[in-house]
C-alpha cells in the first residue's frame, strides 16, 4: 500500500516508534478504521486497515487496541475484529472484563430517564435516532435537517445532558449521555499499564478522541494522529480513512523490520 498520505515528518516518527520495545498502536473506530456513514449499523472496516491491524497484532511485543464510543459488544460485531487485537466500547469505559466503573441500580435507573428524554427529543425533529447502550445512550441527528439538528442537540444538552450524574459527550452529529464517566485517555493508561507498552500510536477524528491524545507521551514517543479537520492536540494530522490504512500498515512493515520477522 502507498504511504502518499502520510507526510514525511509522521512517517519518520511511526518508523522510530516502531523501534520501540513494547509497542502499543490504537485507533478510533468510526471514521479511522470506518468511514463515517449515515446510518451507523451500516459502519463497515476498511479491509485495508483491518489487514493491517491485524498483522501488527500478530508481531511479537506489539499490542492492538481499537477504543471505540460504541458498546462493546456492537463494536465486536461491525469490525470483525477479535484477539490479539485489543476491543474497548463506551469511549473507554467498556473492556473485555466489564465496565471500568461500576454500573449501580441506580445509575441504571437513571439511564431508563434518560432514554425516554432522548427519545421524546429525537420525535420532535425528524431524521433524528436514539440508540441504547448498557451504560449510556445517544441522540444521532447526522440525518436530520441541520436547522433542526443544531435545536435537537440543544434541547439534549441543556435538558437532560444537565441532570445530576451525567456525563455527556460530544461528537460529529451526536451527543451521549452517559451514566458513568468515560475517557479514552483513561482506556489508553490502562492498556498501557495492562500491556507494559513504553510507546502508543493513537489515531482519532472525533472531539472524543482528544481525551487520548491528551494522555499521550510525546516526550516518550507517543504518536497522536488527527484524523480529518478541527482543532486538535495531536502531534500529526491525515486526511481521511485511506490514510489511516496507508498509516496502519506503513507502522507494520516498519515494525515488522525492526523485529526482522
Amino acid at each position: 500500500m502507498s504511504d502518499t498520505g502520510i507526510p514525511a515528518a509522521l512517517r519518520e516518527a511511526l518508523e522510530e516508534a516502531a523501534r520501540a520495545r513494547r509497542l502499543l498502536v490504537a485507533s478510533d473506530y468510526d471514521g479511522c478504521v470506518s468511514p463515517i456513514v449515515s446510518r451507523p449499523e451500516d459502519a463497515v472496516p476498511d479491509p485495508a486497515s483491518v489487514i493491517a491491524l491485524e498483522a501488527a497484532a500478530a508481531l511479537a511485543d506489539t499490542e492492538v487496541a481499537v477504543i471505540s464510543g460504541r458498546e462493546l459488544a456492537v463494536l465486536a460485531a461491525l469490525s470483525g475484529l477479535s484477539a490479539p487485537v485489543t476491543l474497548v466500547g463506551s469511549h473507554g469505559s467498556e473492556f473485555d472484563t466489564g465496565f471500568a466503573v461500576e454500573v449501580t441500580d441506580e445509575a441504571r435507573a437513571l439511564l431508563v430517564r434518560l432514554i425516554d428524554e432522548l427519545r421524546g427529543i429525537a420525535a420532535r425533529f425528524p431524521g433524528s435516532t436514539v440508540e441504547t447502550k448498557p451504560a449510556s445512550t445517544v441522540l444521532h441527528v447526522r440525518n436530520a435537517d441541520p436547522d433542526d439538528a443544531v435545536t435537537a442537540l440543544e434541547c439534549a444538552r441543556s435538558g437532560p445532558g444537565a441532570w445530576d450524574g451525567v456525563h455527556p459527550t460530544e461528537g460529529k452529529s451526536v451527543l451521549e449521555l452517559a451514566v458513568i464517566e468515560t475517557s479514552k485517555g483513561h482506556a489508553l493508561d490502562t492498556l498501557r499499564e495492562r500491556l507494559d507498552c513504553d510507546v502508543v500510536i493513537y489515531l482519532g477524528d472525533d472531539v472524543t478522541d482528544e481525551k487520548a491524545f491528551a494522555h499521550l507521551r510525546p516526550d516518550a514517543g507517543d504518536i497522536g494522529i488527527k484524523v480529518g479537520d478541527g482543532d486538535t492536540a495531536a502531534g500529526f494530522r491525515i486526511g481521511d480513512t485511506d490514510d489511516v490504512a496507508a498509516v496502519l500498515d506503513h507502522v507494520a512493515t516498519a515494525r515488522r523490520g525492526v523485529l526482522g520477522a
